[in-house]
Order: structure tokens, then C-alpha cells, then sequence
């Protein structure tokens, strides 16, 4: 369905086209009308598939210019600057007013951008904050959306949701919006919404356009194969993750070391630190991102071609959420996870859990054996990356004990 058709404010329709986009993706088309109806609404969706624009784009359809109407909360401060910026581009000609309100950086800004504001995007904490100070309040508030519902929730974020929503007037409309809504979220759905209407548009990406594979690989063979896989797989912008920040830091150290040009990303790096991480990645200013889960779950970045699990998190779910980072809008990508013992078990929970999931298995021909240091780089150990110097050594990854999608 094009936009067109959807009763919008012209306004709104142009902003949209001059962002290129025109036609309505699936979640989009079934949730922009329950919303202008002020229908309580549960919208699951595959990442990618245009969620923010299927609440912010009613949002602003909705919206008039008086105090607070709007308060959309998001586990990250990347994924609310995100959200900002999309209300910014597509409301151009309503002219919204926003208030991004995050921990890291000072108060005085967000107080001010408060005080005529009619649409807030916040983190719990900060926002937390703000109320116990009295530097904000929701008197008129009529529209509440927590995007990533179930990494607020996982993010022991439900007491902060709970204060939050005792801060607001009882009779709003409430949206709740991710790729994997898991049962978690039904305690918030049975105390506060009231009917809600679920929306399940395609969960996952096809394997026409995102395909996945796997290497069984020894864990001390792990690095050697990834930076044999940089080299030769037809590669533009890619993230590789990691299950903990220690190893985002390693991994990014030795990666710098071959004298790959890596940055890394990860939840204790400054918020100025962190913002210019990703306005770099966009930007093209960095090719490969070395992330922890936090750029995992909402972040639009057009153009990663791949994705790289050099471990797998202990939660299934966000086997999904990594994966979704590529094959964005229709654009093809490659999703490759490096498996060695300790992640079998994980593996098999994710093909048990994710039925449609396909993931061919590829063995690993020949790579060269690299050193993994786990000491602090000194910049006189990095050297070049030469892209044409040939792999040597042949290594063929068969543990003795292999699961059963392995053998």
C-alpha cells in the first residue's frame, strides 16, 4: 500500500518521499490505522521492516501543539537519539518538538528541550531522573510506546516502566513494539493496556535476501578464520559481534594488529564516544564495527553486507536481533557465526526456538594461523593489512563431540 492511500497529512506524505520512502512495509500498513484510532497495539515485526515508522508516523498524524503528548521510551541512548532523529526527518513540515533524554550528558540541555517539547523520547533511567527532580511531568500525555518492549524488560528496566507509567494519566493509549515479544511482556499487556490489538507482520527476514551460515570451528581457530573470512568474502560494512565487551575489546585489538581497521562498540564507552562511533559507521568513515549487543537491537544502519557472530549471547533471541543489522529494506546480505563447543548448546535452542531459520553449514577450507594476544596493543605492534597476501595452512574444523545439526 502506498502512502498515499493512508489518509495522512500531506505534509507527512512528502517528508516521506523525500526520504524515499513511498510504500508501506507490512507493519507499517496494519498498525499506522489502529494508532490514529488510538487503538492499544502490540506490533511484532522482523528488524528492518520499518517499526519505528509504524508508530512515529501516526504519531505525527496525531500530533498537536500543545504540552507533552507523546513519550516514547527505548532501552538505548543510540536507539532514542535513532527514534529522534526519524520524528525530526519525517515530521519536516508538522514541525514536532522534540526532547531526546538520555543518561551521560548533562541536564540543562534536556530541561530546557523539555519545556516545549510535545513529543519526548527517553531512556528509563534519565527519565527516572527527571521526574524525582520535577523537570518534567505528563499531565496531557496521550500516546505511550516502549519500542524494544522485550529488551526493556530483560534489561531489568519493568520497576522504571512501572514508575514511569504511574507518572502518566491512567486514560492514554499505549503501544508496544519489537522483533521477538516473548511472554515476558504479557504482565505489562494485562495491568495497563486495554484491548489490545496484536499485529504479527513477517517475523523474519527471507532466505532469499539474508543468508546464514555457520563454521564448526575450534574456539583458539576462531580469530584466524574471521580474519580469513575479512579478507576473502566480497565484504563493504560489517559488524561482528560478541557476546561480552572483554572480548569486544580483544577482538578489536587483534584485529588492529593485522592492521584491519576496526572500532568498537559497547555499552561502557562514553555517550560522545558511542554517538560517534555510529555517525562514523554511517558515514563510511568505518568499514568493520566490533559490537556488543547494544548495537543489536533497533539501530537503522543501511548497508551492512555482513554480519559476523564470533560467539553467540546465552539469549536465543538475540541470535534475531544481530542478524537483522543486514539485509535491511530489501538489500541482501550474509549472516556467518563462528561456532566452537561453548556455543552448541545455544545454537540448538536458536533452531529450536526459530523454526523457519535456515543455516548452512560451511567448512573451512584453508586459513593462516594468526596470533591472538589478550595483552594491550602497543602502537608499534600494529602493522598493515595486506589484502594480497596469500593464506597458508589448511585447518578442518571436526571436534569429537558434534550435535546432531552438525554431523
Amino acid at each position: 500500500m502506498k502512502y498515499t492511500d493512508l489518509n495522512l497529512k500531506p505534509e507527512i506524505v512528502k517528508a516521506l518521499k523525500e526520504n524515499g520512502i513511498v510504500e508501506a512495509t507490512e507493519i507499517q500498513e496494519k498498525t499506522i490505522p489502529l494508532i490514529i484510532e488510538n487503538k492499544d497495539v502490540i506490533g511484532m515485526s522482523k528488524t528492518g521492516s520499518g517499526k519505528t515508522a509504524a508508530f512515529v508516523v501516526p504519531l505525527l498524524q496525531l500530533l498537536e501543539k500543545t504540552s507533552i503528548q507523546t513519550l516514547i521510551l527505548s532501552p538505548t541512548r543510540e536507539l532514542a537519539v535513532q527514534i529522534a532523529n526519524e520524528i525530526e526527518k519525517f515530521g519536516k513540515y508538522v514541525h514536532p518538538k522534540v526532547a531526546t533524554i538520555y543518561g551521560g550528558v548533562g541536564y540543562g540541555p534536556q530541561i530546557k528541550a523539555i519545556k516545549t517539547a510535545n513529543m519526548v523520547v527517553a531512556t528509563p533511567g534519565r527519565l527516572l531522573d527527571l521526574l524525582e527532580r520535577g523537570d518534567v511531568s505528563f499531565p496531557k500525555l496521550k500516546h505511550f510506546v516502549l519500542d524494544e518492549a522485550d529488551k526493556m524488560v530483560e534489561m531489568g528496566f519493568i520497576e522504571d516502566i512501572e514508575r514511569i507509567m504511574k507518572a502518566t494519566p491512567e486514560q492514554k493509549q499505549i503501544s508496544l513494539f519489537g522483533a521477538t515479544l516473548s511472554s515476558e511482556i504479557d504482565y505489562l499487556k494485562a495491568k495497563h493496556m486495554t484491548n489490545p490489538i496484536t499485529i504479527e507482520a513477517e517475523a523474519y527476514v527471507g532466505d532469499s535476501i539474508l543468508k546464514q551460515y555457520y563454521y564448526d570451528v575450534k574456539q583458539h581457530q576462531k580469530f584466524s578464520l574471521l580474519v580469513h573470512l575479512l579478507k576473502t568474502e566480497d565484504v563493504d560494512r560489517v559488524i561482528i559481534f560478541c557476546s561480552t565487551i572483554n572480548t569486544v575489546k580483544i577482538l578489536t585489538d587483534n584485529l588492529r594488529r593485522q592492521g584491519i581497521k576496526a572500532e568498537m562498540m559497547h555499552g561502557k564507552l562514553s555517550q560522545t564516544r558511542r554517538l560517534s562511533v555510529i555517525e562514523n559507521f554511517h558515514k563510511d568513515k568505518i568499514k568493520i564495527l566490533v559490537a556488543s549487543s547494544v548495537a543489536a537491537r533497533g539501530l537503522d544502519i543501511k548497508g551492512v553486507t555482513h554480519v559476523f557472530n564470533y560467539d553467540l549471547s546465552k539469549d536465543s533471541q538475540e541470535y534475531i536481533h544481530r542478524i537483522g543489522r543486514t539485509a535491511r529494506a530489501g538489500d541482501e546480505g550474509k549472516a556467518i557465526t563462528l561456532l566452537s563447543d561453548k556455543d552448541y548448546d545455544t545454537f540448538n535452542q536458536i533452531l529450536n526456538r526459530y523454526g523457519n531459520v535456515k543455516v548452512e553449514e560451511l567448512k573451512a577450507e584453508g586459513f593462516e594461523k594468526l596470533p591472538f594476544h589478550r595483552e594491550e596493543m602497543r602502537p608499534r605492534d600494529r602493522k598493515p593489512f595486506d589484502k594480497k597476501r596469500n593464506s597458508r595452512g589448511t585447518t578442518h574444523s571436526n571436534p569429537s563431540r558434534r550435535p546432531a545439526w552438525a554431523r
